[in-house]
């Protein structure tokens, strides 16, 4: 990283020192840095929005990659936000940037228009199908960062998603079939946990346990991003019955106890 976006990290941080305001969730020299800030906007109405940026090693010279989410806006309107800002990052001259761009977020965004939310949890992209998946994960070590990149994953790629933590660790996510792609692709490639020994380490293990087309009478109970826990066989399976995705849990049922069953005869 450049010593200018290191400055700059130090510099965010201060600004925005208020209580959740400022998240630093991942930073090393091969993938850069990757940030959260958490502002409210005041229009007609208090809005909270949530703005991770991903600083590129090249960064400034490369503009930061953003995502954008709030519960008080629709999906379709944090994408449009999220490409405003896009924009105007791409007219910015390659030095720290980040600060104008929240600045130009709160003063020339009209946040207001489009205020419904998701009622739904899940806003159909025009032209894409819907599609769920469920991914099993080896090993979350280092929790807050990897949980945080999770979640910064699925707010980027406009996708809704659950994580449960138990014997298994599953990460149930919908949405479009190629960004739920993308979201198994930074899995494999960035490095999101550690290992036994406490190095940095990519998720290579992770497997798809089962990818489908989205029923339109389930899985309409995911929002956002969720992390829960479970104890039990029993208390994983109530958690896919009350999105409504007992039928997908068991068509995957039998790989996942495949799975358990090769883990307690392995090293």
């Amino acid at each position: 990283m450049s010593e200018a976006a290191l400055d700059e990290v130090s510099v965010l941080s201060s600004i925005y020192c208020g209580a959740g305001e400022f998240q630093l969730l991942q930073q090393s020299a091969e993938d850069g840095v990757l940030l959260q800030i958490n502002i409210c906007v005041e229009r007609e109405r208090r809005l909270d929005v949530s703005l991770s940026f991903h600083l590129h090693p090249h960064y400034p010279s490369r503009p930061p990659d953003i995502s954008v989410s709030s519960t008080g806006l629709s999906r379709s309107r944090c994408h449009n936000i999220r490409q405003k800002l896009l924009e105007q990052a791409a007219t910015l001259p390659p030095e720290p940037m980040v600060h104008q761009l929240v600045e130009f977020l709160q003063e020339c965004v009209e946040l207001t228009e489009d205020c419904k939310g998701d009622q739904d949890g899940v806003e159909q992209t025009v032209g894409q199908e819907q599609w769920i998946s469920v991914l099993l994960l080896d090993h979350i070590r280092s929790r807050n960062c990897y949980i945080g990149l999770l979640e910064c994953w699925t707010q980027q790629l406009q996708l809704t998603g659950m994580l449960l933590l138990g014997r298994s660790i599953l990460v149930i996510l919908q949405g479009a079939k190629p960004d739920i792609k993308k979201f198994c692709r930074l899995l494999k490639t960035v490095k999101v946990d550690v290992d036994s020994s406490g190095k940095k380490c990519k998720e290579r293990m992770m497997k798809v346990l089962i990818e489908t087309p989205l029923s339109s009478s389930c899985g309409y109970g995911l929002k956002g991003f969720v992390v829960k826990n479970y104890q039990s066989l029993s208390e994983l399976t109530a958690s896919f019955q009350e999105l409504h995705l007992t039928e997908l849990y068991q068509q995957m049922l039998p790989s996942l106890r495949d799975w358990q069953h090769a883990g307690s005869h392995g090293d």
